[in-house]
This record gives structure tokens, sequence and C-alpha cells, in this order.
């Protein structure tokens, strides 16, 4: 579910957080994907017709090991470097939340249709919308369809990573180390866990023509005038995956009382409870915890990631001996890929170069006065500079950036 609103609300209270850039300019870039949400949204796209998946000549569903190829491959060869995050076992705030909101959606369906109902009443219809709209609901993603994933990447070469619990917080744990630029994925709340960058729309189609956006946490929180703590705190309110909203207290409320009360505790000690009846249970610390420490793999602990060139043999037999795949297509991006492999071992222009600070302006009297005092002072009327000599060259050349 990630964080309710959030996306906007940051887009019209913090928009200076939200960069829009094109996917070429991740080249070079180790970033993070969020497997998972990523293969639930390739069931849901990818060659999708109706309440009708994808799939081989056998039946077997291939829309989740469609869109990862074509993606991964797309980033491979614009030399961006992607390491995939699988979940593991849901904490038990989510667990509890599930099984929840599984009861509710019990009880409306003894009150009318469920969803299979409802999705063959349409289609009946012919109402394309709801077909759409019911459709949707019924997508899994099954043990079965991670692991074809899984054994994928393994044979294209890319690194993978299996979380202990969430996804997104293992993500975060390797951004915050430095082990990667930035998470991928369309969850936001990756940033409540507390990654510093969230990259956005980097796994949609190339037809789809989506600018890529980063999202900077540290710009939002400024730009936001919150704490780290109490960004969470926000979130919770927003809606999140181990905790009930409040009803009645949506976005924009929800961003004004937490600047006023500095947390939901303080919050709720002055909130009328009649106009803004708090659901029991209301786990909000418990959920402020788990975002503030997750269980993760420690970054120190994770294997050195590691790109290998494709297995073409191995996944000629798999996508197209096995999965009934275009072998044509298959060759076709794996020599796009083998063509642009070299781009994936150069280091961004970035990495090579330091900052200069900015030299004193013209206007600066002392400095005027020093150049005065010292014509041959470097730089000054007299020095080397005026007369034409070279400027002289630092270890690493002009600027102080390496060769």
């Amino acid at each position: 579910m990630g964080i309710h609103g959030l996306t906007k609300l940051l887009g019209d209270n913090a928009p200076g957080c939200i960069k829009e850039t094109k996917f070429e300019n991740l080249f070079g870039r180790k970033v993070a994907v969020d497997a998972s949400m990523h293969i639930y949204q390739f069931m849901v796209v990818v060659g999708r017709q109706g309440d009708q998946l994808l799939t081989n000549e056998a039946g077997e569903i291939t829309s989740h090991l469609q869109g990862m190829f074509n993606r991964t491959a797309r980033m491979l060869e614009a030399g961006i470097k992607p390491v995939y995050v699988f979940d593991g076992k849901p904490p038990k705030l989510k667990q509890d939340q599930l099984a929840m909101r599984s009861e509710r959606r019990q009880a409306s369906q003894l009150r009318g249709a469920d969803a299979n109902d409802a999705l063959e009443k349409a289609k009946e219809a012919g109402d394309a919308e709801a077909v759409e709209k019911y459709s949707k609901r019924s997508v899994r993603v099954t043990k079965e369809h991670n692991d074809d994933c899984k054994k994928l990447l393994r044979l294209m070469g890319v690194p993978i990573v299996e979380a202990p619990s969430e996804a997104e917080a293992q993500c975060a744990e390797m951004a915050k180390a430095g082990l990667v630029y930035g998470l991928a994925t369309e969850d936001m709340d990756a940033l409540t866990f507390g990654t510093p960058r969230v990259i956005r729309h980097l796994m949609a189609s190339a037809s789809q023509n989506l600018p890529v956006q980063e999202i900077d946490r540290a710009v939002a929180l400024q730009e936001l005038g919150l704490t780290a703590d109490q960004f969470i705190d926000l979130c919770i309110l927003l809606g999140c995956d181990y905790c009930d909203t409040i009803r009645g207290i949506g976005p924009v409320r929800a961003l004004q009382w937490i600047k006023k009360y500095g947390s939901i505790d303080a919050m709720l000690a002055d909130l009328d409870k009649t106009k803004y009846p708090v659901p029991d249970p209301f786990p909000h610390k418990e959920s402020h915890e788990y975002f503030t420490a997750p269980e993760v793999t420690p970054a120190a602990e994770l294997p050195a990631f590691k790109w290998s060139a494709p297995d073409e043999d191995g996944l000629i037999q798999f996508l197209v001996n096995e999965k009934s795949f275009s072998e044509q297509r298959v060759r076709s991006a794996l020599e796009r890929i083998k063509a642009h492999k070299g781009k994936a071992n150069q280091g961004r222009l970035d990495t090579f170069f330091s900052v200069v600070p900015k030299a004193k302006p013209e206007g600066d009297a002392k400095a005027k006065g020093a150049a005065k005092e010292d014509p041959k002072r470097k730089g000054g009327p007299g020095g080397a500079a005026a007369k034409g000599g070279p400027a002289k060259k630092g270890k690493f050349g002009v600027g102080g950036g390496k060769k």
C-alpha cells in the first residue's frame, strides 16, 4: 500500500524535493529495486487484456518474466547497475493489519458480491472499466513467480538480496550505507524507512515515456519543516501498512496537526475523539518503532554486489525452451546488453572531480588590495596569469579533480 497520499502532499508542500530526470542520466548508478512490488506491477500491466494475463503455450503466467527481463535489459543497456531486493516474512504488525482488512472484506462480501462475482457480472454486462477494476484485485504473486524472477536475474548476471522482512526497509538500509544511489519503487514508505532517495518510474516501459522522478528525503523534511520522527508520525496518520487511519484526518490536516503538536501522542491528548474516532487497536507507537528500527540484514553483513555477463545458453534454455519466449527477441536483447556492457564498467564523470570552492567576487576590497600590494602574487597584476604564463596544475589537474 505504501503511504497514502504522500506523493501529492510532497508535490504541494515540498516541491523542491521532487526532481525530474532522464532515464539515461542514471548511467553508472547502483540502484536497489523493490522486486516484489514490481513483480505485482508487471502481472497487472504487462500483456494483460481484461482479466486475461499473459501466458505461454502451456498456460503458465509469464507476464512477470516478460516485464522483469525487458526492464532489466533496458537498465543494463543504459549502464545502470540494479540490485533486486525481495520481500521476506511480513512483520507481525503487517500480518495483523492484513488479517483485520481480510475480515472487513469478508464482512463486506456477506452484504454483497465479492470481487470475483463482481468481475463475472462486469464481463456479462460488457463493462470494460469494471472488468479492469475487479481483475486487478484478483492478481496474486506466488512463491513460484518470485522464484522464476530470481532465476532469471541470476542468469542475467544481476545480484539479488533476500530481505528478512520488508524489501523497502532493506533497500533503505543499503542506501543509507551508501551501497546504492537510491531505491527504485513506487511505494513511498521507503522514505518513511529513511532511504535518502526514492526513484520513481524507473521500471516503467519505454513506451510510457514517463520522466524518472528522484525524491530527496532531506529536502522533503526541510521544506515540510519536520524532524525525522515527525515525518514518520505524519506518514502513519496518512495511512501505512501497519496501522489504520483516524477517520476525518486527511493529508492536509495531518500535516497541520503534526506541525502544531509535534507528535501523534500530543495530538491524541487534545483530539475530539467523538469527531475523530480513533480505531481500536491503533498501534502508532509500534509502527513508529518499526519504521525507525525495522528487521534488516545490516549493510556490513551483505556480500559484495557483483554484476556479471549474462548466461546466454542458460537464458535461452529458461526463457525460450521452458517459457516459450521468442528466441529472436531474447537474443536481440542479449546482443544489446553485450554491446553496451562497457557502460556499466565506466565511472560517472562526477566521481572523478572534487568540488572547487568559488573564488572571491571581484568586488571584494581585501582581495583587490592584496593583489595591489603584491604584484607578483599569482593571478595579480604582474603575476604569471597576467604575463600569459600557464596556471600551475594541482596534483590531480586543474581544479583538483583526478585525470
